[in-house]
């Protein structure tokens, strides 16, 4: 008797500490246990003003602090890749001078009431202007190119930290700039999920082709797109903007700015087909009509094809061959949404809305889920989030052209898997 009593309490008290200390055992998706630095989301008060995510301040390493480069800065960052925590792809369109908010001050000459910089807004926006975003400056329905050689190199621009490799800590481990004469507006940088060797694809949208690198960059394997010629056919792009893949290497390209249709190739780079016709701008509701196809993803799973029609402010979804099956709207303007991912989920796709300054989420059936962000220059704000990745370790980096910078979140201790955007599909490849 007292021995099956002994046992008794043995189970119970096992049964209590592990009700006490199971909770502590195992850490939320994202976090290493030895985080003990990451943020912790507060018990009373506060805001998800950047979701459940914190900042990493200081990262990357500012551009100033390199030799020859004290008086310049990030330019207009369009696209960023994380391979792994350790090894993360950037590109962006060159430098910029690097400037101090300057003291606000009335500027009656342009109108009554205004003044510069505006108090809590940003003080410059890295892609507008002839100058700003030289050379490759142009909007959707422009040439490509646009008028950005207004500017000066060197003086009001410099070309150079173009296409680079950044490490955990934000510093360049790789300045690839012996392709720097090759672009012109460097606009989204990817590896295939599917790949093992893990090449490296950069989209550039003003020359109208798509590039494939190996892994270290260093060489270049396979061209699509004729360099400068616009065009609609398996030969020539009109300013590519994005890429996603299929398990068998099948690539759809977003084509693009100026382009009206998505362009599907096969593992080798053969064309196979597309579809798409050009809209009524911004006021589109005919299915498998665009303006402006910026953004694209695809569900490994159903093979659907999510299509970005940007300026008519909605998702258009078909399948693999173009049929037409479902869309829904990302919201009204000023909703202005600039790419789309799926994580490795396969349930639910991510926009980063540069109108709204959000990272919305839905499900794959157009289901508004959750959103997050702020418009600001401030550490942790959005302001033109182009581009975002998602590393092995659910760190979440974003490029934002507006801002002129890149930016690295750590999911906070205690997040919310379901408000974290998902890790990506990494089949071919585990580190």
């Amino acid at each position: 008797m007292r021995k099956r009593i002994a046992v008794m309490v043995a189970f119970v008290f096992g049964f209590l500490m592990l009700f006490v200390f199971g909770g502590k055992l195992a850490p939320v998706q994202g976090q290493p246990q030895s985080s003990d630095t990451a943020a912790r989301l507060p018990d009373k008060g506060g805001q998800e003003q950047s979701g459940q995510y914190e900042v990493v301040r200081d990262w990357p390493k500012a551009l100033t602090a390199l030799p020859g480069h004290e008086k310049w800065t990030w330019g207009s960052p369009e696209g960023i890749f994380a391979e792994n925590p350790n090894r993360i792809y950037v590109v962006e369109r060159g430098e910029l001078p690097f400037l101090t908010r300057m003291k606000n001050t009335p500027i009656p000459q342009f109108g009554p009431s205004l003044s510069f910089p505006v108090n809590q807004a940003p003080m410059r926006n890295a892609s507008q202007g002839p100058v700003a975003a030289a050379p490759g400056e142009g909007g959707t329905g422009e040439t490509p190119g646009g008028p950005g050689f207004l500017g000066k190199d060197g003086i009001d621009y410099r070309w150079e930290h173009v296409f680079l490799i950044l490490d955990r800590e934000g510093n360049i481990v790789e300045n690839l700039s012996q392709w720097d004469k090759m672009f012109k507006r460097p606009h989204a940088v990817y590896i295939n999920p599917y790949d093992p060797e893990k090449h490296v694809w950069v989209v550039e949208d003003a020359r109208c082709q798509v590039y494939e690198f190996t892994n270290d960059g260093k060489k270049l394997v396979m061209t699509l797109g004729t360099a400068n010629e616009p065009g609609a056919d398996a030969k020539h792009f009109n300013r590519p903007t994005f890429l996603a893949w299929l398990p068998d290497g099948t690539m759809f390209v977003a084509d693009g700015y100026n382009g009206t249709r998505v362009a599907k190739f096969d593992k080798s780079g053969e064309f196979l087909l597309d579809w798409g016709k050009k809209g009524d701008l911004g006021k589109e509701t005919r299915p498998g009509y665009f303006n402006s196809v910026h953004g694209i993803a695809v569900d490994p799973v159903t093979r659907r094809v999510f299509v970005n029609d940007r300026e008519n402010h909605r998702i258009q979804v078909f399948d693999e061959n173009g049929k037409y099956l479902d869309e829904w709207r990302t919201g009204d303007p000023p909703s202005h949404v600039y790419s789309i991912y799926i994580g490795a989920d396969h349930r639910y796709l991510w926009g980063a809305d540069s109108g709204t300054w959000k990272m919305i989420k839905w499900d794959l059936n157009g289901k508004f889920q959750y959103s997050f962000g702020y418009q600001g220059d401030a550490p942790g704000a959005f302001w033109g989030v182009h581009q975002f990745s998602v590393d092995q370790d659910g760190n979440l980096y974003v490029a934002e052209v507006s801002a002129g910078r890149v930016q690295k979140f750590r999911p906070m201790q205690g997040a919310d898997p379901a408000k974290l955007i998902g890790k990506p599909e990494y089949v071919a490849w585990k580190d």
